[in-house]
């Protein structure tokens, strides 16, 4: 059986547990960007060992500098993420992450690497729009006063174009397991000088502190990050961005549970339209 008929399955449940990112984030007691940097530094340890079964080609120059700026545009996305989310819902802030990389990625791809976007793209795309915009409109128009936090989601969501970008140019030969203990050691040193310009409080304060960290770093990074980033490597860039808009639905239903962030009839809608064309998107890898 070929990997990629994994690939696209791999890539919504990673999709899936990113979706829970901006849950663990609102529920660290530590800085924004604190979070992040422990969701990396306990993440990398645990992808180093799982990268060691996997033989890796030694690591030269193109490689070097393609890890770096992995590693520099994640913790960039990350910081800027973390900061909106405490200023905006968890489903705008997912939402607008993800959004930019869905214009961005596929024409990119396209420009650099000539690959063709399938004529069934259009529709897949329209009707996956459609569902995001059913199923987070209302949190736009009910409260402007989040724009600010919008704003640094839309920021976040250009740094993350260059991560999916550089990371599909390296994933071609290199081991998922062993570029993503690579890249996230990287990215943890960055968010840790950025958290302590900042100021923020490192060290978590108890067992429950410690709990939320780890399950970030192990469903998020370790589960969710390398799931997308072996589904990368086997698909088209316009699918892979397209299906990781799977992220808003399961971040707004998560969200609705555990915070009461409104969710209303015309967002379930919204949500099963977005299952729609995500469904379309993977007729697409057959």
């Amino acid at each position: 059986m070929s990997s990629t008929r994994f690939a696209f399955p791999a890539l919504l449940a990673g999709a899936a547990c990113i979706g829970f990112a901006g849950i663990f984030v609102r529920l660290s007691d530590i800085g924004p960007v604190a979070t992040g940097f422990w969701r990396l530094l306990l993440a990398a340890p645990v992808l180093w060992l799982l990268s060691l079964s996997t033989p890796a080609p030694p690591i030269n120059r193109r490689r070097g500098l393609a890890l770096l700026a992995i590693g520099a545009f994640f913790a960039l996305d990350l910081t800027v993420w973390h900061l909106s989310l405490h200023i905006t819902t968890v489903a705008n802030a997912t939402l607008l992450t993800n959004c930019v990389p869905v214009f961005c990625v596929p024409l990119v791809g396209w420009l650099i690497w000539k690959e063709p976007i399938a004529p069934g793209f259009s529709l897949s795309f329209i009707v996956t729009l459609a569902g995001v915009l059913l199923l987070t409109g209302e949190n736009f128009a009910l409260a402007p006063a989040r724009f600010r936090g919008d704003l640094l989601a839309t920021l976040a969501a250009v740094f993350y174009c260059g991560y999916l970008l550089v990371l599909k140019l390296v994933r071609q030969d290199m081991p998922v397991m062993r570029l993503m203990a690579i890249s996230s050691a990287i990215s943890a040193m960055v968010m840790l000088a950025i958290a302590l310009v900042r100021g923020e409080a490192i060290w978590p304060s108890g067992w429950h502190a410690w709990s939320v960290l780890v399950a970030l770093a192990l469903i998020t990074q370790v589960g969710g990050q390398s799931l997308i980033a072996y589904g990368l490597g086997h698909l088209p860039t316009h699918v892979s961005a397209l299906g990781l808009m799977f992220q808003p639905l399961v971040a707004t239903l998560a969200a609705w549970l555990l915070f009461a962030e409104a969710i209303s009839p015309l967002q379930v809608s919204g949500a099963v339209v977005i299952v729609l064309g995500v469904w379309l998107a993977k007729r697409q890898t057959h």
